[in-house]
């Protein structure tokens, strides 16, 4: 299609609604512009075309026969756009929320509190994939993500949503309960890491140790981590906010606490732009629960 040679849509849409209303001045009630405005671009669109298309008749105008086959034409295309637009929008406000979160997120925080979002908002359909994998909003379906970082991504709109500290923990009943050792001498211990992850060698060079060729880890997916931690099956990494309680109570002991950083959290992450309904929900539900400790 030739764009340079296609008249102003704006000129189209207000000779259709002048013909449909055989009116000026409904025309531009309907379009909220003056029925000048609306003569104005009807004039303007029979110079780009080279023909009469209304005559004044009345107190309002009459399409001219060729007026009567344009206007005929614009009322049914402009109508199969407002239905491929209203069909479009539908099935974008109908479709389940997509949200994708690390899986010990969703073990020690989402699950317990799904139901109070189900509550809070029945109409609203949700798929929950709990991955490591990250999420490419330019071209996945997901509406929203909850990572683990410290913040800074490109492209995208994000915020703190639980601020957490990084912690290296184990059951007493693998490591005692007054360790004393060096971060080196913990490779003598097996390791738990969630599956998808490199957190021991990432955890590992911070420290300036490289990692041995055959260290003993075990990769897990995030929601059995805990569990074999609380086992004595091994050492992991984990965010302080989701062993507090196991640490309270003596079941894992702190082996080492990285420095507080008070940006490193779990972060809420979309696409920028519009934000659906269902989205704008979620959103607003997951903030008050994290301030209310819900």
């Amino acid at each position: 299609m030739d764009w340079n040679r296609f008249p102003p849509l704006t000129g189209l849409r207000a000779f259709e609604a002048a013909a449909r209303n055989q009116s000026y001045s409904a025309a531009g009630r309907e379009l909220n512009v003056s029925h000048a405005a609306v003569a104005q671009q009807v004039k303007s669109l029979e110079a780009h075309l080279g023909l009469r298309l209304a005559r004044r008749s009345g107190r309002g105008i009459a399409p001219t026969p060729e007026g009567t086959l344009l206007a005929a034409q614009l009322t049914e295309s402009f109508g199969q756009m407002a239905d491929a637009i209203r069909s479009l929008t539908e099935a974008e406000q109908e479709r389940p929320l997509h949200v994708t979160m690390t899986p010990s997120f969703a073990v020690s925080w989402f699950l317990p509190r799904m139901q109070l979002f189900r509550v809070a908002h029945p109409g609203i359909d949700m798929v929950v994939n709990p991955t490591v994998e990250m999420v490419d909003f330019a071209s996945a379906d997901c509406d929203v993500a909850i990572r683990f970082g410290a913040g800074g991504w490109q492209g995208v709109e994000y915020e703190l949503l639980l601020s957490s500290g990084f912690v290296i923990v184990a059951s007493p009943d693998l490591v005692g309960t007054g360790w004393r050792g060096s971060p080196e001498d913990l490779l003598k211990f097996p390791w738990l890491q969630e599956l998808g992850t490199e957190e021991v060698k990432v955890w590992l060079a911070a420290q300036g140790i490289e990692m041995p060729a055959r260290a003993q880890i075990t990769n897990l997916p995030g929601y059995m981590v805990l569990t074999a931690l609380r086992n004595g099956q091994g050492v992991a990494a984990a965010a302080r906010v989701f062993v507090e309680d196991d640490l309270a109570a003596g079941h894992l002991v702190t082996l080492h606490e990285e420095p507080d950083d008070t940006a490193a959290g779990y972060y809420l992450v979309w696409r920028a732009g519009i934000q659906r309904p269902a989205l704008k929900h979620f959103l607003r539900w997951i903030r008050g629960a994290t301030r209310e400790g819900a």
